[in-house]
């Protein structure tokens, strides 16, 4: 019996278009979630005329921008970014569910890749931990992502 035609994306990106848009709430966090991104799309071959930076206020604002993104069609992936840190309030979930369900639909309705590095969390300590610290950079694991599907979705086209 033949083996299945397999068909998946690699982690080049080389001559791919990506935006990261990055949320200014959080800063510090988000700042080292931004620098392992661009580290690693950088690594990968994506050239510096092909980044693009983005910055909103905070997670809740990231749909809208990242769909404004996706809707140019000026890139073939985007990296969304933040930190949302849980509360003594119903605040954390409501902005962290929304962000994510808003980037999913933006996925979705404009079939471009969006890496969802965005850190929810319950303490700063978690956050530290995964923007860097000993848990590894999420956002070069969300840059990564944004990277195979995009390379996938051209093969798929093939």
């Amino acid at each position: 019996m033949s083996e299945p035609r397999v068909i998946e994306g690699e982690a080049s990106a080389r001559k791919l278009r990506v935006a990261v848009v990055a949320t200014r709430y959080n800063e510090p966090i988000v700042e080292r979630l931004r620098a392992g991104a661009v580290d690693a799309l950088i690594e990968r071959g994506v050239r510096q005329a092909d980044l693009t930076l983005v910055r909103v206020p905070g997670a809740f604002e990231l749909p809208l921008a990242v769909r404004r993104v996706a809707d140019r069609g000026r890139h073939d992936a985007i990296v969304a970014l933040g930190a949302v840190v849980r509360g003594d309030t119903p605040h954390f979930d409501y902005v962290a569910g929304e962000c994510a369900a808003g980037i999913s639909r933006v996925m979705a309705d404009t079939g471009v890749p969006v890496g969802f590095g965005v850190l929810t969390v319950d303490t700063l300590e978690q956050a530290i931990d995964r923007a860097g610290g000993k848990l590894g950079n999420k956002g070069a694991e969300a840059a990564l992502a944004a990277i195979v599907m995009a390379q996938l979705l051209q093969r798929l086209e093939e």
